[in-house]
């Protein structure tokens, strides 16, 4: 295991001590919230009672495999608590999630929750957003017609493409990589990529998270709330 395969361990064991009996738990797709997952089922076979949703079918799958109870979204009204990673958090802890192509359901579940927990290792941790291409997705029809629109917003987009062929997500989408390389106004730009006709949501994850859990290749770890 790598030093940073380390801290995204830490992190996501963190965040899993705040997992509670009879919770209803909204898990994250990529490879910290693995680690997350990996750490519940853990708890679950040491006696943790709970129910949980996922963000994927990746990890939908991998829940299924290490035994944790999944039940459908349609027989839920909330969760009360999702863990997920990031690819940049903020000063502000606002977000760039997508990185692993799930961002609409991600973004679903951590709306529909009392705590949106992330976690992540230190590099995460940028002072402005925008170095990590922002995800956003689209549909197929017209693609080209919602990715000029995207253009305008001064980025440089590039429909993400696996093994030659476009990625499709979950819900049959396409995603458009936006290269923005700084992003000043977070939530203003949000809300503007969601009003052009085609797009699906974004990965921008703005005024979301209840608390970030930093790990550092050290083993610190860093724990940040969002002021109310």
């Amino acid at each position: 295991m790598t030093a940073m395969d380390t801290a995204k361990r830490l992190a996501a064991e963190t965040a899993v001590q705040r997992v509670e009996d009879g919770m209803i738990v909204g898990l994250g797709t990529g490879s910290t919230a693995y680690y997350a997952i990996a750490r519940i089922a853990q708890r679950v076979q040491q006696g943790l009672r709970i129910q949980a949703v996922a963000s994927s079918a990746r990890s939908e799958a991998l829940a299924l495999e290490l035994g944790i109870q999944l039940v459908p979204l349609s027989s839920i009204s909330g969760i009360d608590l999702t863990i997920d990673g990031a690819d940049e958090v903020d000063p502000a802890l606002h977000l760039i999630k997508g990185g692993g192509g799930a961002l609409l359901r991600e973004k679903i579940l951590a709306m529909s929750s009392n705590r949106f927990i992330v976690i992540a290792d230190e590099s995460k941790r940028v002072a402005q957003l925008g170095r990590f291409p922002l995800p956003v997705e689209i549909v197929p029809f017209a693609a080209n017609l919602t990715i000029a629109k995207l253009r305008e917003l001064g980025c440089k987009p590039s429909v993400r493409m696996v093994e030659s062929q476009e990625y499709k997500t979950d819900n049959g989408n396409y995603i458009v990589d936006c290269a923005f390389g700084g992003i000043a106004d977070p939530q203003q730009l949000e809300a503007r990529i969601n009003a052009i006709a085609g797009v699906v949501e974004n990965g921008l994850f703005t005024h979301m998270a209840s608390t970030v859990i930093f790990a550092s290749q050290d083993g610190a770890i860093s724990v940040l709330e969002q002021s109310r």
